[in-house]
């Protein structure tokens, strides 16, 4: 199977296969290796946990090739001087679209990356990706109303506020219209 990469001014984004997150739970030697990259002492990021990466392989492995984009995609910072290739953060789907065709993306970004604009660059692709994929209709996220670094990325991202999400305290965002 060949990855379709997605590539911004700094980083490439590659999808997550089932092979990528079972070297993630075996260990940072594992997946950095499989990935061609450093791994920072944070990862993984956020909400991006080990509870997360199981139900993602779970997903991943149910769902077979058709899976893949759907679900989780690394944030690769392209190397310069400061740095060599390095995973920065993680992101992506939580699935294909819905029959209304709805996607809900998410994003973290490791501690030692934050502040640096990565997770606007990956959000931003991966809501435009979404977006124009067959049979999406709508890109959605939804993020805590005090976590104000989700929300400029968000915003930052073409996402507006939609209301409140699903959970107590949480904002429901929208991806600005998409052309087809």
């Amino acid at each position: 199977m060949i990855l379709m990469k997605l590539r911004t001014t700094r980083l490439t984004l590659l999808p997550a296969t089932a092979d990528h997150v079972r070297a993630e739970l075996a260990g940072e030697g594992a997946f950095g290796a499989l990935l061609n990259a450093a791994v920072p002492a944070s990862w993984p990021p956020g909400e991006y946990d080990p509870p997360a990466q199981r139900y993602f392989l779970k997903c991943l492995t149910a769902a077979g090739d058709e899976g893949v984009e759907w679900y989780g995609w690394y944030a690769l910072r392209i190397p310069d001087s400061e740095a060599p290739q390095t995973v920065v953060a993680a992101g992506g789907f939580f699935g294909p679209p819905t029959r209304e065709g709805v996607v809900e993306i998410g994003y973290s970004v490791c501690t030692e990356w934050r502040a640096r604009g990565y997770g606007t660059e990956m959000t931003q692709a991966l809501a435009a990706y979404g977006a124009v994929q067959t049979g999406v209709t709508k890109v959605i996220a939804h993020t805590a109303a005090e976590n104000l670094a989700s929300v400029t990325v968000l915003e930052r991202s073409g996402f507006v506020i939609a209301g409140p999400g699903a959970d107590a305290g949480t904002l429901r965002f929208e991806y600005g219209p998409a052309e087809k």
